[in-house]
Parts: structure tokens; C-alpha cells; sequence
């Protein structure tokens, strides 16, 4: 699961923690917790909506709610941390996380770089070395292409990062 979905289901687990909080009956678990597609978790469907938007019921699972912490205001705030709601980064800070990506970028257009010339190697201008499980042409011919296209998108990476390397140089 990335980051982004465990965000979003974390979000969706609050909303429904404040939707619950209000409902005794949610505490009692009279009523039945449903989780419909999307993993969205509600109490407010009758049986009938439920099977109709192909929701199931979760029964005898314990719902685990884990309550965020509320936003710091500003001034709480620690030095350098940013609510990404445009505060200003000074010019030291902003030289350091420039110079921190662009050492990033380099190092990843080394590996993707080695990388392509592997590829390139193994490819041999099309004409790769056969392998033993390769009796059958059409297999050799079938990893032929996939070779050339694994070269293809190597290279596309590489002038990728080359034109984000680039853009340090005009600052």
C-alpha cells in the first residue's frame, strides 16, 4: 500500500470515527459497519443500499480508530517546517535543498546511465547472444524486442533526468 492510499484511508477512518462518535447506537454496534467499494466504512446504509452498491458487512471485526493530531498553530510551529500554504524558505535553506536535489539527480543519472549501457551491451546493436532456453526463435525474437524497448525507456529516463539537472544551471 503506498503513502497515499494509507493517507486516504486514514482520513476516511477519521471521518467516520467523528461520524460514529455522535451515534450511541454506533457504540453499541446495533446497527451494521458496512465497507463499500473505494474503502469507504459507513453505518448509514439499510441492507437493501448496502447489496445494492455492492457493500459488505464486517461482522465481528473490531474497527480500530486512530485520532490524528489537531494542526499547531504557526507560531508553534518549529523552525524550518513548512505548512505548505506558501511560507517563504529563506535563501540559505533554499541553496541546501537545491544543492541536496540536485546531488539526488546526479546520483540516480549515474545508476540510470550504468544502467543503460548494460542494457546497451546485453542488446549488442540487436543481435543479442542466444540463450540456452531460447531453442524456440520466436522466444529469442519476443526478448529481442523487449530488450529494445527496456533500451528505449532507459534512454528516455536518462534524457529525463539530464533536462532536470539541466534546470539547476539556469538558476
Amino acid at each position: 500500500m503506498t503513502m497515499k492510499q494509507t493517507l486516504h484511508l486514514s482520513f476516511k477512518l477519521i471521518a467516520m470515527a467523528c461520524a460514529l462518535s455522535g451515534s450511541p447506537a454506533a457504540w453499541s454496534q446495533d446497527k451494521p459497519v458496512y465497507r463499500c467499494p473505494g474503502n469507504l466504512y459507513t453505518d448509514s446504509l439499510s441492507a437493501k443500499e448496502a447489496r445494492d452498491k455492492g457493500c459488505k458487512t464486517l461482522e465481528g471485526a473490531p474497527i480500530t480508530v486512530i485520532q490524528s493530531q489537531s494542526p499547531r498553530p504557526n507560531a508553534a510551529r518549529p523552525a524550518g517546517a513548512s505548512s505548505g500554504q506558501g511560507d517563504k524558505v529563506g535563501a540559505e535553506d533554499q541553496k541546501a535543498r537545491d544543492s541536496d536535489a540536485k546531488r539526488i539527480l546526479e546520483a540516480e543519472l549515474k545508476k540510470e546511465e550504468d544502467a543503460l549501457a548494460a542494457l546497451r551491451k546485453e542488446f549488442n546493436e540487436g543481435q543479442p547472444e542466444r540463450r540456452g532456453d531460447e531453442r524456440n526463435y520466436q522466444k529469442y525474437l519476443e526478448r529481442v524486442e523487449e530488450l529494445k524497448a527496456a533500451v528505449t525507456r532507459k534512454e528516455a529516463d536518462v534524457a529525463a533526468l539530464r533536462r532536470e539537472l539541466g534546470k539547476f544551471g539556469q538558476r
